[in-house]
């Protein structure tokens, strides 16, 4: 009879699992930095329009997440990951703000990086995992933290990166496949190599392969791994100075190509053999913000030094496309904004238009197509913006440093429709979900939906 009883459990455990599978779209999970492709959007989201964490108005539930982190968060069906740094000492105090300091927080205390998955529904902790404990090999700056970089899923498996702590890969139940070492990835200012602010390359995950992008002081490098195992499919080395971009994916109509950002070498690999396919130099010096993709274009944006551009490639550039100076478009640049692009944020294509936050709050509207300026706002009151732009179902999102949520009305018009407040330091982008947007603060990992 117990047997028996054991076959009934095990199948109706299987049955469910593949009914669950069944139910879930991966088209419309946020499975990586900013959602599928790095799109940063997800309509028919159903959200409020209003919410109040004083009041719990519309709050689902808010969960505590212990240490420091600002990677975003992710979600594959019911289950939300994110990661965090744990400290015995370093109680994760935050500068916000617009300011020169490049120094690094002197601490060397015993750190503790940790995977969390988070149920959807309920915000209780499924399961956390420790990835690795240690002292950090590099310090933070003040704004950031020793878990930076978005973990990514494909359904099946989840991967964490930590830098200079490793790359880890988990079954969706929290069971460890593997994990690399790739020694000490020193990010830090260029310029002054003691200045360590932490790695921040989200991974991605497309077609059953994980893609790294690391560009750092010493042997920078972009590279390919089987999610399965972990075997190299490909490393590229890069002659970059450090930068804290996420990589994308895009196809030209015959083969997908990685897209990367960068100062001396923004470019494209070819997906399956690393083969550099074209690639551009020039731009802001400490590139920061992931190129985005869509109408037949791979738009890109960094600041930092003499120039912060914007910048709209076409799908099919090959070679070495480099702009002349002062020139805003070429064979296949087909435009270009020299001045105006972000130090932080990665830019937002919704619809017809591109939309770019900076890291004071101005948001820029652009015709996707031409380039042409639409407005330039300076949204809200907030000091400093880290997070980028995300939108659902007519409405853009944009957090500053102290917690306040602008609702911006998409399109060529700037109006502002509400302002909510997670009466939190947010640092990181927020996650969209059916029925839930996610929002991952200093402290908490918090949930609004249309609470009844």
């Amino acid at each position: 009879m117990s047997n028996i009883k054991s076959f009934l459990t095990l199948f109706a455990a299987i049955l469910y699992l593949s009914v669950y599978s069944q139910q879930v779209d991966p088209s419309r999970q946020w499975s990586m930095y900013r959602g599928k492709s790095i799109s940063g959007y997800l309509d028919q989201a159903n959200l409020p329009e209003t919410w109040d964490v004083n009041t719990n108005k519309n709050i689902a539930w808010k969960t505590a997440i212990p240490g420091l982190g600002h990677s975003c968060p992710i979600v594959w069906g019911d289950q939300i990951f994110v990661t965090t740094a744990v400290s015995e000492q370093d109680e994760g105090d935050l500068k916000t703000g617009i300011y020169g300091s490049i120094g690094s927080v002197p601490d060397s205390s015993m750190h503790y990086w940790r995977v969390y998955c988070v149920d959807k529904q309920s915000g209780e902790i499924e399961w956390e995992r420790t990835a690795y404990t240690g002292i950090p090999e590099q310090k933070r700056h003040p704004m950031s933290s020793h878990a930076n970089c978005t973990p990514a899923t494909n359904g099946e498996y989840v991967v964490a990166f930590f830098g200079s702590e490793g790359l880890y890969c988990y079954d969706m139940n929290g069971k460890l496949q593997w994990s690399k070492d790739f020694g000490v990835l020193k990010s830090t200012f260029f310029l002054v190599p003691d200045a360590e602010w932490e790695f921040s390359s989200s991974p991605l995950i497309h077609k059953n392969v994980v893609v790294i992008q690391c560009d750092v002081q010493e042997n920078s490098f972009v590279a390919a791994y089987d999610i399965k195992n972990g075997h190299e499919i490909w490393k590229q080395n890069r002659d970059e100075y450090p930068g804290w971009s996420t990589p994308n994916v895009y196809s030209d109509g015959e083969k997908d190509i990685v897209a990367v950002n960068g100062y001396k070498h923004r470019g494209g690999y070819d997906f399956n053999t690393g083969e550099e396919i074209w690639r551009m130099s020039g731009g802001g010096d400490i590139p920061v913000p992931s190129p985005v993709i869509g109408n037949d274009f791979i738009y890109f944006n960094s600041a930092h030094g003499k120039v912060s551009p914007v910048y709209a490639i076409q799908k099919n550039a090959v070679g070495d496309i480099t702009l002349e100076d002062r020139a805003t478009s070429n064979e296949y640049v087909k435009w270009a904004k020299l001045r105006g692009g972000s130090y932080m944020g990665t830019m937002l294509l919704y619809g017809d238009y591109l939309y770019n936050a900076r890291w004071n709050g101005r948001l820029t509207c652009y015709n996707a197509q031409t380039g042409e300026e639409m407005y330039s706002q300076k949204v809200g009151w907030g000091n400093s913006y880290t997070s980028s732009p995300v939108a659902a179902d007519g409405v853009i999102y944009i957090v500053d440093n102290e917690g306040n949520v602008y609702a911006v009305k998409a399109g060529p018009e700037y109006e502002l429709l509400a302002t909510n407040k997670l009466s939190q330091i947010v640092m990181s982008t927020p996650a969209i979900t059916k029925d839930y947007l996610l929002f991952r603060t200093a402290d908490h990992l918090i949930a609004v939906s249309k609470v009844e």
